[in-house]
């Protein structure tokens, strides 16, 4: 669903200025420790690996003007990716029109030189006489890099103004939040050769061809090596739509080594996301995150929601609000030591931070981190659905324990359902006579009637009687 048409508005198109060797991002709109600011800048200094990052900024941007579940629509209407500056790094990010890839590209102090990096979150942009000039350049140019306009622009005022007008769909805001969650309950998988990464990669279809459809829905590694498998094994990742790694093979020649993250799997799991990540020359890292399914994007995913239900969920994220500094990497359990919080409350408050883009999810890490995304805050309900609908039930009395681990949970439109808690399902998550439930089985997070079971207490508390919204919630 579009939500609304944005405008980005940049001083001049970024441009790569061939005639004194220097890449000029632009930027619009964002956040600093200032403030909000219309065109702030990050850097000025230079890039040590220019034709690696080139390459990898243009991977970037590919994942943005792509729609992988239908290729017919791909560049009709491309987001500008988000920069995040901090800890003396750059990330750039960008999620797929259908929300199903998330892609970034992770500098670190090793690829830049010579500048020092601000801090805050912004658009950049990335045109396509840019793109054009990008292809071209070789690996013996030293390329400048500047992230914002000139000083004397930000200054005057002086420069010639650019506006480009895009849809913006929630799905693709909301797609943030799901995707630093889901990373953050993954493991390493994987750690393969820059050869091995090479030879596999090099067999999938590319987007678009008549091939990409097919591909192995699961792999694992052995003996150094990845193959296909037709279904799950402990340690396998889900490779669902092969062709939507396409973009790694802007950087393919250059990679030095490729990991897999994903969850724990059985015999018997469903489709997972998966991320796969290349590490390059300066400690560059182009990382992408595929949902479970090609017509499946993160932004219906459902990870958020248990941890938005939490009834100290707001006023924890308001307080971590306020200790956060952008900072590049955080760490959770000296932010609960901080915040005087349990480490399960502080990622719980994290998560409500995601929900608004201000925080992601650094895999390599391990590790949140501090961003700003450009756009409007405070957007968490308006996004989750079922989160509202919860709410709306329990403030309607309609939450009844029936018991230890079982309630009972009645609609507005007076329909009857029965909630039976994680400690007595199979799958060890809420299980409801719902239909969502029989569709889906908690693979993309709980209904409705499962989020107002747990923001009224009812399976902790015991018996309820409507009105009674669990004023003893299981803290």
């Amino acid at each position: 669903m579009i939500a609304a048409t944005t405008t980005y508005t940049y001083r001049a198109p970024s441009a790569l200025d061939a005639a004194v060797h220097v890449l000029a991002l632009q930027t619009c709109g964002g956040r600093t420790p200032a403030g909000a600011a219309a065109n702030p800048r990050f850097f000025d200094g230079a890039l040590t690996e220019p034709e690696v990052s080139a390459a990898a900024l243009l991977a970037v941007a590919d994942v943005a003007s792509a729609r992988y579940h239908d290729p017919r629509l791909s560049g009709s209407a491309s987001l500008d990716p988000v920069v995040t500056a901090g800890g003396g790094r750059l990330r750039f990010e960008s999620f797929s029109g259908c929300c199903g890839v998330h892609a970034r590209l992770d500098v670190p102090p090793d690829g830049l030189d010579g500048g020092q990096v601000g801090r805050g979150t912004t658009n950049v942009d990335v045109n396509l006489p840019l793109r054009d000039a990008l292809g071209r350049l070789t690996a013996r140019e030293p390329l400048g890099l500047t992230v914002g306009p000139d000083e004397l622009a930000v200054r005057t005022g002086g420069e010639r103004i650019v506006e480009k007008k895009v849809p913006l769909p929630d799905r693709w805001i909301r797609g943030f939040a799901e995707t630093s969650v889901i990373t953050s309950r993954f493991g390493l998988r994987a750690e393969l050769s820059a050869a091995e990464a090479l030879r596999f990669l090099r067999t999938l279809p590319r987007a678009g061809s008549g091939n990409a459809s097919r591909g192995a829905e699961w792999v694992v590694a052995g003996h150094g090596r990845l193959r296909g498998t037709s279904r799950p094994v402990p340690g396998a990742v889900c490779l669902p739509g092969p062709q939507r790694l396409t973009a790694l093979r802007r950087v393919l020649r250059h990679a030095r080594g490729l990991r897999l993250y994903g969850p724990p799997v059985t015999a018997r799991s469903p489709a997972q996301a998966a991320a796969w990540e290349l590490s390059l020359p300066g400690g560059l890292r182009l990382t992408l995150t595929l949902s479970p399914e090609t017509g499946r994007g993160f932004s219906g995913e459902g990870a958020v929601l248990d941890d938005l239900a939490g009834p100290d969920v707001e006023a924890d994220a308001e307080l971590l609000s306020v200790l956060l500094a952008w900072d590049a990497r955080i760490d959770t359990a000296g932010l609960a030591a901080e915040a005087g919080l349990t480490v399960e409350r502080t990622r719980a408050a994290l998560t409500r931070l995601g929900a608004d883009g201000r925080v992601g999810h650094d895999l390599a890490a391990d590790a949140f981190f501090h961003r700003e995304l450009p756009f409007v805050p405070g957007r968490a309900e308006h996004h989750n659905p079922r989160l509202r609908a919860a709410r709306a039930i329990v403030a309607a009395g309609g939450v009844r324990g029936l018991g230890p681990g079982l309630a009972q949970v009645t609609t507005a439109e007076g329909r009857t359902h029965r909630v039976r808690g994680e400690a007595g399902t199979t799958r060890g998550v809420p299980a409801c006579t719902c239909q969502w439930w029989a569709e889906h089985e908690g693979r993309r997070g709980p209904c409705s009637h499962a989020l107002a079971v747990r923001i009224a207490g009812a399976t902790e508390t015991g018996p309820t009687t409507p009105g009674d919204t669990g004023t003893t919630q299981n803290r």
